[in-house]
């Protein structure tokens, strides 16, 4: 009889509501953390801020620092979100060993302990494993198909089990790829913006503006450090947990193969 596919956390389908979560985040952050008066001379965010006083001077970088904050911080909170998905979707033991007792099963023909091990495992692997099985049993006890034909209709069944899975555990790694170039580009542009006060301050009439030339000079110093630390953050993120999937598809694609084979050879 079918059983039911093991439940597993499925991740964050709103990926908007967490960007607009970071974003007010990110606002708070710069208003009431940088700007604090506390990190000014004379406690007023438009003057210097205290020398060595790195939070008055991240909030010199302007109005693209909570831009960029927020592409930070929502690669930090779908890269969290990422890691309990993925987590839940290798299963409760060792990816390897189960794969390896599986097969181990499939040689000795017992499914009900290859079965048994799906259920013990839960997981992505698992259920495309446990799908497949039952595909297996049926076919064996169908009579009216030919050898090739309940071949095929396994693998169709492996196949449909591993695209019900796979988008899943690929959700939201669009939007960390995406901020990878995004968070670098916004660095730039506030880099730029920065770069534009600091010529201004510089051609003003009447000798050099201090205050203005340096508040440029930090606004594109620290848009482009937020910029790099982002970037860089998203491509980490993104090429882990895509390695992550690629390994998990491979145990897919091993374990099928040997369930397939084994059918093939024993019927």
């Amino acid at each position: 009889m079918e059983t039911n596919k093991n439940k597993s956390f499925k991740g964050i389908e709103s990926a908007g509501l967490v960007i607009i979560a970071c974003f007010i985040v990110a606002l708070c952050i710069y208003h009431f953390v940088f700007g604090n008066p506390a990190n000014f001379m004379n406690d007023d965010p438009n003057n210097h801020p205290l020398p060595g006083n790195l939070l008055g001077t991240i909030y010199k970088g302007g109005v693209i620092v909570p831009v960029i904050q927020t592409l930070l911080l929502t690669v930090l909170a779908l890269s969290v979100e990422r890691y309990f998905t993925i987590r839940a979707s290798f299963g409760r033991g060792k990816l390897a060993t189960f794969v390896a007792e599986i097969k181990q099963a499939l040689t000795k023909g017992d499914l009900e302990a290859a079965q048994a091990l799906c259920d013990k495992q839960r997981g992505s692997v698992a259920n495309v494993v446990g799908a497949t099985l039952r595909k297996y049993r049926e076919m064996e006890n169908t009579t009216d198909l030919t050898k090739d034909q309940k071949i095929l209709a396994i693998q169709k069944e492996l196949e449909e089990a591993t695209a019900l899975e796979l988008p899943m555990m690929q959700q939201n790694l669009p939007i960390i790829a995406t901020i990878t170039t995004l968070g670098t580009l916004m660095g730039l542009l506030g880099t730029v913006i920065g770069m534009i006060r600091s010529f201004a301050a510089l051609s003003a009439g009447g000798g050099t503006d201090s205050v203005a030339l340096s508040t440029g000079i930090s606004e594109a110093l620290v848009n482009t450090a937020f910029g790099i630390l982002t970037g860089a953050l998203a491509v980490i993120s993104y090429n882990y947990y895509t390695n992550k999937i690629d390994k998990l598809t491979y145990s897919l694609d091993e374990v099928g193969f040997s369930i397939v084979q084994t059918f093939a050879a024993t019927h």
